[in-house]
């Protein structure tokens, strides 16, 4: 084949439709048992809850795009009404801060009908699940992935889709310089420390008292919630983004019975006993994270492409995935933007239309 993509997540799918419409030769592999890489949504009765990334804004064209495309939905993030604030002790103030995420856009239906509509434009002899890569060689002749179960796939080159930290995992034969190793260890994977929490609930009795569903708090275990409804209807969710580190909440059990009862401290007693508590620890998983993002992040990382990853392989070897994105990295917009900038190489190096191995 000409073109292997290493990644199912949006940046990998992205980039595989704009090949599928070009008639390139290329094969679209993912690790998991499912395509969407960081982008996952909870279904529960008739709603959709996201449990990796929620949101996209204004200003972030190729993702807007890319939804007026397929036909999909956005609709405005649920904001009225007065925020809670929850201090060191616990104790709880209405109406102090400002809506965080006033302003931004859901999906209807959730972020998976973005990644499912995008895989279901794929053929089936265009991707392959259950496929992680343990080792990459180069050659004279192209590149040789050699997967776990031991089959091997041969292409001209190769783009990795995925978190550097995660491609780092990998054997390189011939080993990749000391340069560009460091460079992709040193690489943050975006919300890749992150655990989010969704209560489901049959009524919003937090928008009924006249609350947003917005809180931030000093406490915890969650450091800030929004109203994590759908669009029209129920059932009804909050959500929220857990503050303690991941060392701190290996024990399932306790940390779902401390996030119900800080909900019902924010937003009283009808939180205690939610239809669905979901809790989505994206720091133990293996396709996501690595020991090295557990430490938290204080800020968003400088994001791009580092001058020790490019050119690799003779050109054969490119980086896709939010975290080399320029301009959007670690947005949903970034992982377009890193698919569009590598289609460019792509095409460059490689033959083009399909043909037979």
């Amino acid at each position: 084949m000409d073109t292997l993509i290493i990644g199912g997540g949006i940046s990998g799918l992205a980039l595989a439709e704009a090949l599928e419409v070009q008639n390139h030769d290329y094969l679209l592999i993912e690790a998991r048992e499912r395509f969407g890489g960081r982008i996952k949504t909870a279904f529960h009765d008739a709603g959709y809850f996201d449990l990796g990334p929620a949101w996209f804004w204004p200003g972030q064209p190729r993702i807007a795009a890319l939804i007026d495309r397929l036909g999909l939905q956005r609709f405005d993030q649920f904001a009225d009404g007065v925020l809670t604030f929850e201090d060191e002790r616990g104790q709880v103030e209405r109406g102090r801060g400002f809506a965080s995420m006033q302003g931004s856009w859901r999906l209807k239906g959730g972020l998976e009908a973005l990644t499912q509509t995008l895989a279901a434009r794929l053929p089936d002899n265009r991707k392959q699940l259950n496929a992680p890569v343990v080792t990459l060689a180069h050659s004279e002749n192209g590149v040789t992935a050699t997967l776990q179960n031991g089959e091997k796939l041969k292409a001209r080159q190769v783009v990795l889709a995925l978190p550097p930290r995660v491609a780092a995992q990998m054997t390189y034969a011939p080993a990749l310089p000391a340069t560009s190793m460091h460079a992709m260890q040193g690489i943050a994977t975006w919300m890749a420390g992150q655990a989010k929490a969704v209560a489901i609930y049959d009524r919003p009795f937090w928008r009924d008292a006249g609350l947003s569903g917005d809180a931030m708090s000093r406490f915890g275990p969650m450091v800030e919630v929004h109203d994590a409804s759908p669009a029209n209807g129920g059932p009804y969710a909050l959500f929220g983004f857990i503050g303690i580190p991941p060392q701190h909440r290996t024990d399932a059990e306790a940390l779902r019975r401390d996030v119900t009862a800080q909900l019902v401290r924010l937003f009283g007693k009808e939180a205690a006993t939610p239809k669905a508590l979901y809790i989505k620890d994206w720091a133990f998983d293996l396709f996501t994270a690595t020991d090295a993002d557990k430490a938290p992040l204080h800020a968003h990382p400088t994001y791009g492409l580092p001058g020790a990853l490019r050119g690799l392989w003779d050109g054969k070897l490119q980086f896709a995935g939010t975290e080399v994105a320029p301009q959007f990295g670690g947005y949903l917009e970034g992982a377009l933007e890193a698919a569009e900038n590598v289609l460019l190489t792509v095409q460059g190096n490689g033959t083009g239309h399909a043909h037979a191995d």
